[in-house]
């Protein structure tokens, strides 16, 4: 049994706990949060985007922390799930390895590449496994393209087009503040950085162009070099002024012997949009593929089976090993560059 401390009771430290709720092998015996009243379980107050509100949780059970230190230092807990805001990833990571703790800790990584660096060398030092809870691998559109695209299934990958946008998140007063949440580019697009990283490998250079909003991106479209000239991945990604379609993505992923096409739009008053995942082969034909039940904290429970496979098995994720996670981070850095530079810039 591996014994999980949350750090962290908001939206998503809300959907980690549901996540463990339906997985075996684990368990949350204990909470750090600052919020009384959701430290006494009173989760009412905690709403998001996606899968079910807050409500009242028994959490008699489960050791309560107001600091974090505290926490660290409890012999009963052997890993760190870090649900708390970008910007105090690295300090908290950090001190959960040095703890001798496995940290699971939610995208992005951190807020700057040499944070995340500093993350993985301290997991390394420590013996301990660090994990980023990229979630995107493991919903069912994608997870079917990432299998598709690494069992070599439809043969050679040969590029592939990748969108994310999302209308102004008028709620997020810091949302443009590189500090706190670093923008479209570190809040938004990271998912697809680390998804084309994970599939592709490393590029060599990216030249985006763009529109900046004080010192982030607000919106922008990059192509992705790499060392084989054949391999050709685009992205568009940032923020629109019209709160009409809230949110959206999507993806083209070309094979030598299949395209996968998958695009979805969220709109006002449910006016939804979608094409669910369609295989177009090489002979013609068409099919769509049936995927998951279509509840949010599937993936969520799927990310969690792998970070327990990775810790008990001592190895690295392919999808969450915080080295991927680092390199996504370094991918939107390079992005900002080249928007502000006018020009390419080398990986």
């Amino acid at each position: 049994m591996i014994n999980v401390g949350i750090a962290g009771i908001g939206f998503m430290g809300m959907i980690h706990y549901l996540a463990y709720q339906r997985v075996r092998g684990a368990k949350v015996c204990a909470m750090c949060e600052q919020d009384k009243k959701r430290l006494a379980g009173d989760w009412r107050s905690i709403k998001g985007n996606f899968g079910p509100q807050g409500k009242k949780m028994n959490l008699r059970d489960i050791a309560k922390y107001a600091k974090l230190d505290d926490m660290l230092a409890d012999p009963n807990v052997d890993m760190i799930d870090i649900c708390l805001p970008p910007a105090l990833h690295a300090e908290v990571a950090i001190a959960a390895l040095k703890a001798g703790k496995h940290v699971f800790c939610e995208k992005p990584i951190a807020l700057c590449a040499t944070d995340a660096r500093r993350m993985v060398a301290a997991a390394d030092k420590a013996g301990r496994q660090l994990l980023i809870g990229h979630v995107l691998p493991f919903l069912p559109e994608y997870n079917f393209a990432y299998k598709a695209v690494t069992s070599g299934k439809y043969g050679k990958l040969l590029g592939g087009h990748f969108k994310r946008i999302i209308s102004d998140p008028l709620w997020l007063p810091k949302f443009y503040d590189p500090a706190v949440v670093g923008g479209p580019m570190l809040d938004l697009h990271v998912h697809d950085a680390h998804f084309i990283r994970m599939i592709c490998g490393m590029p060599t250079a990216v030249q985006s162009v763009g529109s900046m909003r004080g010192k982030v991106v607000e919106r922008f479209s990059t192509q992705f070099h790499f060392d084989d000239p054949e391999l050709v991945v685009t992205a568009t990604s940032g923020v629109i002024g019209q709160q009409g379609r809230p949110f959206t993505h999507a993806y083209e992923i070309y094979l030598e012997r299949a395209t996968l096409l998958f695009d979805y739009a969220a709109l006002a008053k449910g006016n939804d949009v979608l094409t669910p995942v369609t295989v177009l082969g090489e002979s013609g034909g068409v099919t769509r593929p049936k995927l998951g039940s279509g509840d949010p904290v599937d993936a969520f429970v799927s990310e969690i089976k792998e970070v327990l496979r990775a810790v008990r098995t001592d190895t690295p994720s392919p999808m969450l090993d915080g080295s991927l996670a680092r390199d996504a981070v370094v991918l939107c850095h390079k992005q900002t560059q080249s928007v502000q530079r006018g020009r390419a810039v080398k990986i």
